[in-house]
């Protein structure tokens, strides 16, 4: 099995999984919420906007709600199904088809462009992965904001300490440690895991992108789901954690240690260099 099958396989026995995951509790919001604070940050203030890899569609009816034309790009059919179902009236394109393969887009087709959900991640080969950032970036209009989020690989390595310990003899971790390429032999399904440099890489090493911030999604509360919890069951502490996230999850540091890294890029005029 290739690993866009593996992965197609995984989320498509996962879709009620994967829409109710990003609103199931306050630690899981943080992915979500802080994603949709860069979104409104730097998304035109409308336009046609692709949602790369969307999965269910959580992100894309949400922009449509509030006004932009989206085309939701998926490979796995059974999100597609759900998002079709759950928006039929919504301003939305539903198309099946790879990130690695935007063919049927022709150039500067978007005022915006999309890769959320930890897509580029689920490219393990990373001839794809290059691949799949070229046309993320071939799609986007000039001065188009390009929003790419990833696994990193650092926050995987520490889950082998708090929940996997049995798993550090095995050649999987070592693999990761040193690769990232973790080919779905446990839980989870196939992904590349990123360090911050890397997904910088991709885009800091063309003329068309200038890279304007990194993000860590999760930020200070990085793998410590149950204590994010029980401390946003109190409000007024839980508004300050919100205000010390916000304040440092640009910090690289932080980005370092988050389990979700979002890149937001802008595609500029390679022959004038202007964003």
């Amino acid at each position: 099995m290739d690993y866009e099958e593996k992965v197609k396989e995984f989320y498509g026995g996962f879709v009620q999984g994967e829409w109710k995951r990003l609103v199931s509790d306050r630690y899981h919001r943080l992915e979500y919420d802080t994603t949709l604070r860069y979104l409104e940050k730097y998304l035109p203030g409308k336009g046609r906007v692709l949602d790369a890899g969307g999965g269910p569609g959580r992100y894309a009816m949400e922009l449509a709600r509030r006004g932009y034309d989206v085309a939701l790009l998926d490979i796995t059919p059974a999100n597609l199904r759900f998002a079709r179902e759950r928006a039929p009236r919504a301003r939305m394109e539903f198309l099946q088809g790879s990130v690695v393969d935007l063919s049927r887009f022709a150039d500067r087709s978007f005022d915006a462009v999309l890769c959320l959900g930890g897509v580029l991640s689920h490219v393990v080969d990373p001839t794809d992965r290059e691949r799949a950032v070229r046309e993320l970036v071939r799609v986007a209009k000039d001065g188009a904001p390009i929003f790419v989020f990833v696994i990193n690989r650092t926050a995987v390595l520490l889950t082998f300490l708090l929940k996997d310990q049995d798993h550090i003899e095995l050649p999987v971790f070592e693999r990761y440690l040193n690769t990232g390429d973790y080919y779905g032999e446990f839980a989870f399904t196939a992904h590349h895991g990123f360090l911050p440099e890397e997904l910088r890489g991709h885009f800091e090493g063309r003329r068309d992108v200038k890279v304007l911030e990194t993000v860590g999604l999760e930020g200070l509360s990085s793998s410590h789901p149950k204590e994010t919890i029980r401390l946003a069951r109190n409000g007024p502490r839980w508004r300050i954690w919100l205000e010390a996230h916000y304040k440092t999850c640009t910090h690289p540091s932080v980005v370092g240690a988050s389990e979700h890294i979002l890149a937001i890029c802008r595609k500029t005029d390679p022959a004038s260099g202007k964003s």
